[in-house]
């Protein structure tokens, strides 16, 4: 996970290209974005142009960008993702959820309260499926209004996952009813994440689907060779997940995968042992030359 609008395009394109080539299977960046206030006159790069972008400056590596769900009309949505599988067959990482940046309403975009966009991105989703299985699309609903849509190409069957990304809220219903995979916005600590995943088992069971058939993944701020415990990573950590503003510092710091690169992997096969398929390594907030180093760290 490379975030927050940390590298220039000529440095992003640099370091997947490396992760690439140190066989990394996919590499998170940002995202749909309006305004990021932090960044000052630095560039805030869109993030579907960037993603498709990447993949065409690449080979292998799967790449993914969050979509937010007022962004995006639904039947565009589908048609734009749609098409970059069609480009870049099998290396599409989808993944919504709804934001949470009320600065999107300088660009004009639609803003509600939570529940309202969690409603919102359940009428998007089950219209996007509709639409990738060939279907001639008409919906009514509060958000989703369709009148004969379809999508040409249609991906294979299967692609790409649907990637949600949410905590334990009343968003887990939607990742029971649509998702693939959850992409779990929680502390990667073994109670927050088993707590979690018994949420999706409840959520998943009142739609009669196992939470087994879904993938997980978790963002892990790593730090190799970073000195657990140090101040210095604590500040990142406030920083770079502001989400987590109310854990304390035991937890907080209990949320940093640092040390030793053999250390770090000991801490995602951890993760994985608790059900986590996919750890990502947030190394957002590195500078160009500690993301190389990071990166060779943690695939060597």
């Amino acid at each position: 996970m490379l975030a927050w609008h940390q590298h220039p395009w000529e440095h992003l394109v640099e370091l997947v290209r490396h992760a690439e080539s140190a066989g990394v299977d996919a590499v998170y960046t940002d995202g749909d974005v309006s305004v990021i206030p932090s960044r000052g006159e630095g560039d805030v790069l869109d993030g579907f142009t960037l993603m498709t972008a990447l993949l065409a400056v690449t080979e292998r590596i799967g790449i993914g960008t969050i979509r937010l769900v007022h962004h995006w009309n639904a039947a565009r949505l589908a048609q734009a993702v749609a098409t970059q599988e069609r480009l870049f067959p099998g290396r599409v990482r989808f993944l919504m959820s709804i934001g949470g940046q009320p600065a999107d309403r300088r660009f004009g975009l639609p803003w509600a309260d939570p529940t309202t966009r969690a409603a919102w991105l359940d009428e998007t989703l089950d219209a996007v499926r509709a639409l990738w299985r060939g279907e001639t699309v008409t919906r009514e609903g509060a958000w989703v209004r369709l009148d004969g849509a379809r999508v040409r190409p249609t991906p294979p069957a299967g692609r790409p996952e649907i990637e949600v990304g949410c905590g334990v809220s009343p968003l887990l219903s939607v990742v029971a009813r649509h998702a693939d995979r959850w992409d779990l916005n929680v502390p990667p600590t073994p109670e927050r994440i088993t707590a979690a995943l018994a949420g999706l088992d409840e959520a998943c069971a009142r739609e009669g689907r196992s939470a087994a058939d879904l993938g997980k993944q978790l963002w892990v701020m790593t730090r190799p060779h970073g000195e657990p415990g140090s101040s210095d990573l604590l500040a990142d950590f406030r920083r770079f997940q502001p989400w987590f503003a109310q854990l304390a510092e035991s937890e907080a710091q209990a949320s940093i995968a640092a040390g030793p690169p053999e250390a770090c992997r000991a801490r995602f096969d951890a993760l994985r042992a608790l059900g986590i398929d996919r750890p990502l390594a947030d190394l957002t907030g590195l500078d160009l030359d500690a993301t190389h180093h990071a990166i060779d760290a943690l695939t060597h």
